[in-house]
């Protein structure tokens, strides 16, 4: 790989879709002035059916591409990879690449919160099936909150759902009711469900209608961005390397017009995606 910029850089965010523009909004609400570029492989989403191997590759590819844009940080707003890929690029792949560099993801913040949010002990989690069988959320639970119970039901429908922009529309109260449900059923002690996958904050409407009184829908972007506020507080040495000129830019492998759509109509403003290919 050639040599990557050294020059301080704007924050990466990736996702396999339009899902991660759900924790842009939020990060770029905490940090206003940081420069921020969006990512979106939406060509090939996504990514919750796909296997480790791909999910991986596919991550991984879209990270080089980022150190390669100037980013020295990047989030993974996707669960899917931060669940099938995160560990291997930071452990194997980063001290290849540049040991400085750092790749983090939306699963540990997100385990962290939990024990603020649940009074109960019992927590659900919906998200894709890749995440699912990961078994990430129940060891990070675990781990942080020994005394915890995590149940974790995957959506296969809910990413499609989003993707093709039928979020809104009524053939996504059947899928959404019927997950809601199940997901909710092994306890009735559960109180708090979390959104475990970034595009399904734009299902939340129709999941807090399906939700019982009591039980707190609970979305990923604003944990996320907290955790970053305070990482690099705690890093003053990345901190040092973003740029800090309020910008924003996408790109994505689709149909940048398509992109443009849906991003504008998420984030409240215009976007004007390009398109890339990966890798």
């Amino acid at each position: 790989m050639k040599s990557l910029p050294q020059a301080p850089g704007p924050i990466g965010v990736f996702d396999s879709g339009f899902g991660g523009l759900t924790v842009l909004d939020e990060l770029a609400r905490s940090l206003p002035d940081a420069d921020f570029i969006y990512l979106g492989d939406n060509a090939r989403a996504p990514y919750g059916s796909r296997s480790f191997e791909l999910v991986y590759r596919f991550t991984l590819e879209a990270v080089e591409r980022l150190f390669a844009m100037g980013c020295h940080l990047v989030i993974l707003a996707c669960n899917t990879a931060s669940a099938k890929a995160l560990r291997s690029i930071q452990q194997r792949d980063l001290p290849e690449l540049d040991p400085a560099r750092r790749v983090l993801g939306v699963i540990r913040p997100t385990a962290e919160a939990v024990g603020e949010l649940s009074s109960t002990g019992r927590v659900a989690i919906v998200c894709t099936p890749g995440t699912a069988a990961s078994g990430s959320y129940e060891i990070e639970i675990e781990k942080l909150h020994p005394s915890f119970r995590t149940y974790v039901h995957a959506c296969p429908m809910w990413v499609p759902l989003v993707e093709n922009g039928e979020h809104d529309g009524p053939g996504a109260d059947y899928f959404v009711s019927r997950d809601v449900r199940e997901a909710l059923e092994p306890d009735s002690d559960i109180d708090t469900l979390v959104l475990g996958c970034t595009h399904y904050p734009l299902l939340q409407p129709k999941i807090e209608q399906c939700a019982p009184t009591g039980v707190k829908v609970v979305r990923q972007g604003t944990i996320v961005a907290r955790s970053l506020v305070d990482y690099l507080r705690r890093h003053p040495e990345m901190d040092a390397r973003i740029t800090r000129g309020g910008s924003r830019s996408f790109y994505t492998t689709d149909s940048p017009e398509k992109f443009d759509r849906f991003a504008s109509e998420i984030l409240g403003y215009t976007v004007h995606a390009s398109r890339i290919t990966l890798p």
